[in-house]
């Protein structure tokens, strides 16, 4: 994977190459222990059922890229989203793309797509958080648990060189009590590109609430997906209605009539 230097320190990113369609490019951000491997083929699926671009990224502290470079503290989502990604984006020459984000990364496509001074031409939210409820606090303090007494560290290093700081640095941050009061509401209000917001019923780490106050908080359109048999990762369990939601929601948003 080819690594891009942001104030000296690397980013493992993948390029998935141009389909010269017209397509603005997407950026794929991925969950609280996500990284470029860990989303699979998923990007690739996308980026041929849009004829567009993509890139995938795996943020400090995860993946091939450099680890963090101390605790996260209660802002650490948006330091990620107005500082790090533009930085990103800049190195590779994009503009307005269209941010693909899981759980901790479609909060921070949110942000970005809010608050940023540069363009976004649409975002996909999968499993947002926009407040930080009581399900994904026990369900975070439940997973700690298992890291400290199952193999669940051996199996996260095979996707990350620094494995305590992907789990603890998510970990701790969330079950930090300041940690609690976070919330994205100014955001969501500032939200004004159009936004497909995609949740499970089922969802471990979040309710149905996350979507409602994005959805009565924005500017812009605002199409949902709510999927049964769905738990938090939308893209695994119902892999093929979340691809056709975000195909037909992407031809609209660039002008076309439909998808391949």
């Amino acid at each position: 994977m080819p690594q891009i230097d942001i104030n000296g320190r690397e980013i493992e990113v993948r390029l998935i190459p141009d389909a010269a369609t017209g397509c603005p490019p997407l950026v794929f951000l991925h969950e609280g222990l996500g990284s470029v491997s860990l989303w699979r083929d998923f990007p690739d699926h996308v980026a041929r059922r849009v004829g567009a671009p993509a890139v995938v990224y795996s943020r400090f502290g995860y993946g091939k890229s450099a680890g963090l470079d101390g605790p996260r503290a209660p802002g650490f989502m948006h330091d990620e989203a107005l500082d790090v990604l533009p930085a990103l984006l800049d190195k590779l020459g994009i503009q307005a793309p269209i941010l693909i984000g899981h759980s901790d990364g479609a909060s921070i496509a949110l942000i970005h797509a809010a608050m940023s001074t540069r363009a976004t031409t649409a975002v996909v939210l999968m499993a947002p958080h926009v407040m930080v409820e009581p399900i994904s606090v026990e369900s975070i303090a439940r997973v700690a648990e298992t890291y400290e007494k199952t193999d669940l560290r051996e199996r996260l290093a095979r996707h990350h060189t620094h494995v305590d700081d992907a789990f603890l640095g998510w970990s701790k941050i969330w079950l930090d009590p300041r940690f609690r009061t976070w919330n994205l509401a100014k955001e969501a209000q500032a939200l004004t590109v159009p936004a497909l917001l995609i949740q499970g019923e089922d969802d471990e780490y979040g309710t149905l609430a996350q979507l409602d106050a994005i959805a009565e908080a924005a500017v812009g359109s605002v199409q949902r997906l709510v999927l049964a048999a769905c738990g938090h990762t939308p893209h695994r369990d119902q892999e093929a209605a979340v691809l056709a939601a975000i195909a037909e929601f992407i031809d609209g948003v660039v002008g076309r009539r439909g998808g391949d």
